[in-house]
């Protein structure tokens, strides 16, 4: 099992913030099924404010290339990042239409 965070910034209203979060809560079958046909076993989104952090649990073979080769493919996905698109913007210092970012691990501990 590999596991990633990514951060992603929502434009800092309170109406794209809560439109975000609602549509959280009833994600379509085929958005899920292509989550885990990626490979992802495991996926959880955490807000502070308008600061999303993503953690994933995912196959050991997993790869972004391969996640955004199907993402590309797949007309319902497409259909549902534009959708989030318009609450997401730009994390400080990312390239123009950057949502999501590898965070880097700097500690882990196991008891």
């Amino acid at each position: 099992m590999q596991r990633f965070l990514l951060i992603c910034d929502l434009k800092d209203e309170p109406g794209a913030i809560q439109a975000y979060v609602e549509c959280h809560q009833a994600v379509a079958p085929e958005i899920l099924e292509s989550i885990r046909v990626a490979g992802i076993s495991g996926m959880s989104i955490y807000r502070w404010r308008n600061r999303l952090s993503m953690i994933l649990e995912t196959e050991d073979d997993f790869s972004f290339e391969k996640k955004a080769v199907l993402d590309n493919a797949n007309p319902k996905v497409q259909e549902w990042e534009a959708f989030l698109g318009q609450f997401q913007t730009n994390l400080p210092g990312t390239p123009a239409n950057w949502r999501w970012a590898l965070c880097e691990p700097i500690f882990e501990f196991k008891g």
